[in-house]
């Protein structure tokens, strides 16, 4: 894992540097060529592609980054020994707040500057920090803890996957034909019963994997629908500053760290009182909580969105017409309503994440083979993945059925047009149907056993 992450790090710093250098690339001859003389430079066929193999770049680098280096912090505890035990599910809550702090102070201060100054220093900034955190991760080289052996973190994953496949199929095919015997070697037993076992254990993550996955479309929506509602209010601050759409996702991120900090310190020592359980509560427990929280936002988020289409309604009467919103990114606020009435379904988001995001990360790393953690967090972040591809598919279907026959999109450029509170609906009781199949699944699951788990 430390060789994976050493060999993402530098990947990713080279996709944000390339990204800086696409923002400040321009055409002058297209520029010359403008009819407007405004000097508009559309992007050539050859920066296009630069920027998006600058953007693959760095989508590569967290496919690596983001599962081993967590993983190998997790690591770096002990759990067969019950301190260091009930210090690694600590480890996930302080990770997760580490991680929304620095996304809520680079969303504050990065919204600003590429609005304001530049795309080149926006995208340049992180490309320093990622360059001074490889120098801080090199640093503490000499006093890593290393499990197993060395090679190919990825090699030894597959090759691992595929004897406990090898070994399952083996099981498989003694048990049918009445015979227990798996090998020919001593000590062959044993090791193939174990691995098939493993494999099971695999497949026994699988409904609870898939019962996460509309969580997914949930986590899509601040950086989308959420912003695209904001970008419509009232977010004036004072008599000049008025708050980038973008920015309000801060309030999420603060939502995280308070409730990170309430429930480390606040909730888990009450509930382990009460339940005896190190964690306060299992696992399940606190996927389960956060999906129930991310019901609760969904239905909160359509009432401000009815509350919003209201005003707007309104104050279109008040001025003799249909009041028009386009989001075109001039910052515009055209309906009467505050900002601070949006603010509520980010603080539940971010209550709820801490719950099932955090929950999700310990559950998935601690319920895998040794050998497969990172694949494990690869697991949970295969949920926001695929999450967000669901949240397409349905915004492309939705919006095909209900613009046939010259309908209106419930995702209309026209906010006051469309129905994103039908769409937060939809989500709330596609979420509650998720909750309960959850219930089901995580009711009969029976924790994987090891020292220092309970």
């Amino acid at each position: 894992m430390l060789q994976n992450e050493s060999r993402k790090t530098p990947v990713g710093f080279k996709g944000l540097g390339m990204l800086t250098l696409s923002s400040m690339f321009s055409s002058p001859q297209q520029c010359r060529d403008s009819a407007d003389g405004q000097g508009v430079c559309p992007p050539s066929s050859l920066q296009t592609a630069f920027f998006y193999i600058s953007l693959y770049l760095v989508a590569i680098a967290q496919s690596g980054h983001k599962p081993c280096v967590q993983a190998f912090g997790a690591d770096q505890f002990d759990a067969t020994d019950p301190d260091e035990s009930v210090s690694r599910a600590s480890f996930f809550n302080w990770w997760y707040m580490g991680l929304c702090t620095s996304a809520t102070v680079t969303i504050a201060l990065m919204s600003y500057v590429q609005d304001n100054i530049g795309w080149a220093l926006g995208f340049g900034v992180p490309s320093l920090a990622m360059l001074l955190a490889l120098a801080i991760f090199l640093l503490g080289t000499r006093t890593y803890r290393f499990y197993g052996g060395g090679g190919s973190a990825s090699a030894s994953t597959f090759s691992l996957v595929r004897k406990a496949f090898v070994a399952w199929r083996i099981q498989k095919r003694s048990r049918e034909a009445g015979s227990v015997e798996l090998g020919h070697g001593d000590g062959e037993l044993p090791q193939d019963a174990v691995l098939a076992e493993e494999v099971k254990g695999l497949a026994r993550l699988f409904p609870i994997w898939a019962t996460c996955l509309l969580y997914g479309v949930v986590f899509a929506q601040p950086p989308t629908l959420f912003t695209k509602q904001a970008a419509t209010l009232d977010r004036r601050i004072g008599q000049s500053f008025q708050v980038p759409p973008a920015a309000l996702q801060c309030f999420l991120g603060t939502s995280i760290i308070a409730c990170i900090v309430l429930y480390d310190r606040v909730l888990v020592p009450v509930a382990r009182g009460v339940s005896g359980v190190a964690s306060g509560i299992t696992m399940l427990q606190r996927i389960g909580t956060g999906i129930a929280l991310s019901l609760v936002t969904l239905v909160v988020a359509a009432l401000v969105e009815m509350k919003r289409l209201r005003v707007a309604r309104d104050a279109a009467t008040a001025s003799g017409g249909l009041l028009v919103v386009v989001v075109d990114g001039s910052g515009t606020s055209a309906v009467p309503m505050s900002l601070w009435w949006i603010v509520p379904q980010y603080v539940l988001l971010g209550a709820a994440e801490v719950f099932i995001m955090v929950g999700m990360q310990e559950f998935f790393y601690d319920q895998v083979p040794g050998a497969l953690k990172s694949l494990g967090l690869a697991l949970y972040l295969s949920v926001l993945g695929v999450g967000s591809f669901i949240s397409s598919f349905l915004i492309t279907v939705i919006d095909g059925v209900t613009t046939r026959n010259g309908g209106t999109s419930w995702f209309a450029d026209d906010l006051n047009r469309g129905h994103l509170d039908y769409f937060y609906l939809l989500l709330a009781a596609l979420t509650a149907l998720e909750l309960l199949a959850f219930a089901y699944f995580s009711t009969s699951y029976v924790y994987k056993a090891k020292a220092g788990n309970h």
